[in-house]
Order: C-alpha cells, then sequence, then structure tokens
C-alpha cells in the first residue's frame, strides 16, 4: 500500500500480458500507480525517463532477457538503487543467486501470490525510503562538518594571528625596555658629569 499520501510508482516489465493483468489490477487496488513494458528495452528507457520506485522484472523475455536488462539498469549511477524484484518461473537456486548477484533485492517465483508481492513491495519500499533518508541525513551531516570545520580553521588562524601578535608585542616590550635601560646607562655617566 502506497504510505504517506504519496503513490508510488512500480514498474511492471514482463512479455505475459495476463502476469501484467494480473499484478496491475493488484498493485492499481493497492493505490500504487503502475508502469508498464513489455520488454528490457522498453522497460530500461522507461526507468530512465520515468524512474519508478520500485522494479518487478521477468526474467524471460524477447530480446534481452531480464539478467541483462537488470545488468543494465545496475550499471547506470542514477538509476541503481531503485529496488528490482525478479519475478519468473526459473525457480532453480543458480538463476536465484545469479539475479541477486546482479543486484536485485528480491527473487519471487510463479506462480506467485498477490499477497506475498504485495507484502515484498511493501518491504522494499520502505527500506528504500529508510535508504533515502538516510542518504539526506548524511548529506546534511557532512555539510554540517564542513561547515564546522571551516569554522574551527578559521578560529585556528585568527589564534594564530593573535599568538603572532603577542609575541610581536612582546619582543617590542622588551626592545623597549633594553633601549630605555641603554638610554638609563648612558644619561646616568653623562649626568654624573
Amino acid at each position: 500500500m502506497a504510505t504517506d499520501g504519496v503513490s508510488q510508482t512500480i514498474l511492471i516489465i514482463d512479455d505475459n500480458p495476463t502476469n501484467i493483468e494480473v499484478l496491475y489490477d493488484a498493485l492499481d487496488r493497492a493505490d500504487y500507480k503502475v508502469l508498464v513494458e513489455m520488454d528490457g528495452w522498453h522497460g530500461i528507457e522507461t526507468v530512465k525517463h520515468h524512474p519508478p520506485d520500485l522494479i518487478l522484472l521477468d526474467v524471460m523475455m524477447p530480446g534481452i532477457d531480464g539478467f541483462e536488462t537488470c545488468r543494465q539498469l545496475k550499471s547506470q549511477m542514477t538509476i541503481c538503487e531503485i529496488p528490482i524484484i525478479f519475478m519468473t518461473a526459473l525457480n532453480d537456486t543458480t538463476d536465484k543467486v545469479k539475479g541477486l548477484a546482479l543486484g536485485a533485492v528480491d527473487y519471487i517465483t510463479k506462480p506467485f501470490q498477490q499477497e506475498e508481492v504485495l507484502a515484498r513491495i511493501e518491504v522494499h519500499l520502505k527500506l528504500r525510503r529508510a535508504n533515502l533518508e538516510l542518504k539526506q541525513q548524511k548529506g546534511i551531516l557532512e555539510q554540517r562538518v564542513q561547515e564546522r570545520t571551516a569554522e574551527l580553521s578559521q578560529v585556528l588562524d585568527n589564534f594564530k594571528n593573535a599568538q603572532l601578535q603577542l609575541v610581536q608585542n612582546e619582543k617590542m616590550a622588551t626592545l623597549g625596555n633594553l633601549v630605555a635601560g641603554v638610554a638609563h646607562e648612558i644619561n646616568n655617566p653623562l649626568g654624573f658629569l
């Protein structure tokens, strides 16, 4: 279910119209905005121009398969953090490991249960929101550290300048005392004469 009053976008990339229809209906009822593409190439283009909050990706598709689609999506810095959930009939452990190794966050085998899919989507969307919030807080903290470092650097420079000025003043005071002492020593014998 879309939370915080903001409708989140799910992209379905699948070549099976029946799967698309079932998923679309379930996601639409859960108040998600749903985008649909029927092959990897169009899916990649859609992600580039309209980045979704999560991608449901089939593995076996014409053109490029889901594994290659995932690899290409994860190789692009601006969209690599979008969670991808594989949804496929391939249930071999090797395929699951391959999908997760490519950067997918989950792997659901078909036939799937709508409630399970919705629950997993919600979990991964919550994780994404938490990660985005952490990233934002990290940026704020890094900015504060830079500002504080600049302030401390300025204070240190001011302290060094004050210390240098103090040393100069001490030197001048010592030199003044030395000159006064010499003048006094010179004046005493002259006054005596």
